[in-house]
């Protein structure tokens, strides 16, 4: 069964993505790329000599969800936790660049600026290299974070917790942020790490990818017909508003609270990079709630943007006209109902 939606109400949608001003919460990676040449293998070891000749930074993990909610136009603020080291200051760097609030990044002379550096010759990844620490953040860093959000909160439309196991989520923290988020009637949601289905109870939406989501359900997909179980089997555990899988090629599939399911199509034209796709779903598909769309709108944005993304090489964000002009492209907006 085929179910609807307004042409004319997604486009309104958009053009009130300026309005919103959302605040993403999370583990801020810096991605390092260094790119050059590889004509022989070194003496010393079987390994490739690259002959480097440039490099180049971009904001990874919660980093680059903020920057793909600049590019959509919203006014984005960013709380995490960098070390006090050149890389730190890469990151604010970039921040202030991409229009980015950074007043909530915190700087702490205990942990390391979380650093995954690619070698890459002839487009192919030779090596990567990450510096990070394995301990959580400390409780006063938590703290930190937390009445950051206590005195700002009327300020931001909605919250992104953007969790890549790297120390900054914790059961502490999100608790403290979900009950907050609650009690203002505050748009939450969370792109979750496998790990860490536990600590992500009733929040406004979840959104796994199918590996993220098996490991969370303890649950395999075998055949297709596994997939609405693996669904209901996590809504029932996280207890969230809406759930929302992302399938890869296949697309997306929401399941919303009264059992209700949709499945969204894949809709790249062409698939260069997956990278940072997922960071592009969870921008897209909060940033659309908090302007009023519905769970079904949110999801057929955030999945047109998708399809924009991987088709550029490299972490990438989508401007609001990009989105227009794929939306007008459609001649219906459908989507397919599955229970």
């Amino acid at each position: 069964m085929k179910k609807y939606l307004n042409k004319e109400r997604l486009l309104n949608l958009i053009s009130k993505f300026k309005k919103a001003k959302p605040l993403v919460i999370g583990d801020i990676i810096l991605d390092h790329y260094i790119w050059g040449k590889a004509e022989r293998l070194s003496p010393e070891a079987p390994v490739p000599v690259v002959w480097a000749n440039r490099e180049n930074y971009l904001l990874g993990g919660a980093g680059n969800v903020a920057y793909n909610l600049s590019s959509l136009g919203a006014k984005v603020s960013l709380a995490g936790v960098i070390g006090k080291d050149f890389y730190g200051n890469q990151v604010l760097t970039l921040l202030k660049k991409e229009k980015v609030k950074s007043e909530s990044v915190f700087v702490s002379k205990d942990r390391p600026t979380t650093l995954k550096s690619r070698v890459i010759a002839q487009h192919q990844q030779v090596v990567r290299i990450d510096w990070e620490s394995p301990e959580e953040i400390s409780l006063n860093l938590s703290r930190k974070i937390i009445n950051f959000v206590k005195k700002n909160i009327d300020k931001f439309s909605s919250i992104i917790i953007e969790d890549y196991a790297k120390g900054v989520i914790n059961p502490y923290l999100l608790a403290e942020l979900v009950s907050l988020a609650k009690k203002k009637k505050k748009v939450i949601t969370v792109d979750p790490k496998e790990e860490h289905f536990d600590y992500y109870q009733e929040v406004t939406a979840l959104t796994p990818n199918l590996k993220e989501a098996q490991y969370g359900a303890n649950f395999k997909v075998k055949k297709k017909e596994d997939l609405n179980l693996l669904g209901n089997i996590l809504r029932e555990r996280c207890k969230p508003e809406a759930l929302l899988i992302t399938l890869g090629e296949e697309g997306m599939r929401i399941f919303l609270k009264k059992g209700e399911v949709f499945h969204f199509p894949a809709y790249a034209l062409e698939v260069f990079d997956v990278s940072g796709a997922g960071d592009t779903v969870v921008a897209v598909f909060t940033l659309a709630l908090s302007v009023g769309a519905s769970f079904l709108e949110a999801g057929f944005l955030a999945n047109l943007s998708a399809g924009i993304v991987v088709g550029k090489l490299g972490v990438a964000g989508v401007s609001p006209s990009e989105l227009i002009q794929r939306l007008n492209s459609f001649p219906k907006v459908d989507i397919q109902k599955i229970a």
